[in-house]
């Protein structure tokens, strides 16, 4: 593939973008079912350090140089940990907050990218109809998730919740700024993706053991199959796809399609949980498929 960067999206970065969000929903129900056996902390670590691992073989077996001082060592360390701290922030905001309210607020992090990427990139400056766009498909977001507002169950400390998914919003919009801004935004996709991995296996399993998290028995195949399915499937594969995305066209259009990825976790929570379709989810999908058409209008 080449290297040379693109200004609009064209059909493969569509494709692929869109397959990545609905890997990414579904993810959101394999972390679910696994959580009845592995802690959270635990789990994210787990498949990072086994996403390292297969990204390490995929680069002996391609003969791809991983170790070689390529000035990548600052931003590296950088993305790693923003990467870390933004898991860190969303797992313990979840003991405060709803799981539906946390995941508009994450959700928050293409904003992030849309306002940080014109003092990186005079080519990706939003124009009026697509601020508009990035609104309408927020928006459609927000309208999805507002069912599960009706039922708050953090109780007075919610906003402590909030707050740390907004922190996670922007500890994502910060990462991907980072990968534009520093060395890694000419690195090999799967450099960039071994420091992420590598930096955050090892802070989340530190996490893991300062915050005390155990197994209460032998994992079964109902929660290592999900697990599985993160490691490879998600973790190592979808992200070095959004990686080598994220080097060769615009940041900012690239970060309005994940506004699709919690639509797509809706559709995996019908398909696979038997939750009910609504006319919300419906309204959402219509108004995110306009979002991103304002969005990459030339």
């Amino acid at each position: 593939m080449t290297d040379d960067r693109k200004t609009r999206l064209d059909a493969l970065a569509v494709t692929l973008i869109v397959i990545c969000c609905a890997l990414w929903g579904l993810n959101q129900v394999a972390t679910k079912v696994a959580l009845a056996e592995i802690p959270p902390l635990m789990q994210a670590s787990a498949r990072s350090l086994g996403a390292t691992l297969l990204l390490l073989l995929w680069a002996r077996v391609r003969r791809i140089p991983l170790w070689r001082d390529d000035g990548t060592t600052i931003g590296g360390l950088l993305a790693g940990a923003l990467f870390a701290i933004e898991f860190g922030c969303i797992f313990i905001g979840l003991q405060f907050t709803t799981a539906s309210r946390m995941a508009v607020f994450v959700y928050l992090a293409p904003f992030v990218v849309a306002l940080g990427m014109p003092f990186i990139s005079r080519h990706e400056k939003l124009r009026p109809l697509q601020v508009v766009g990035l609104v309408a498909a927020f928006s459609g977001v927000v309208w999805a998730f507002a069912e599960g507002f009706g039922h708050p169950a953090a109780g007075a400390r919610q906003w402590v919740g909030d707050a740390l998914g907004m922190a996670g919003a922007v500890l994502w919009g910060l990462t991907t700024l980072t990968l534009r801004a520093t060395r890694l935004s000419t690195a090999a996709p799967e450099k960039t993706l071994l420091w992420q991995l590598m930096i955050s296996g090892i802070a989340l399993a530190g996490a893991s053991w300062l915050g005390g998290e155990t197994l209460h028995g032998m994992p079964t195949s109902a929660s290592l199959l999900p697990l599985g399915f993160q490691t490879v499937i998600v973790t190592f594969a979808s992200y070095l796809v959004w990686f080598w995305l994220i080097r060769h066209y615009p940041a900012t259009r690239l970060s309005a399609f994940t506004l699709l990825t919690p639509i797509f976790g809706l559709l995996a929570g019908v398909l696979l949980l038997g939750e009910p379709v609504t006319a919300r989810l419906v309204v959402a999908l219509l108004a995110v498929v306009l979002g991103i058409t304002l969005i990459n209008r030339s």
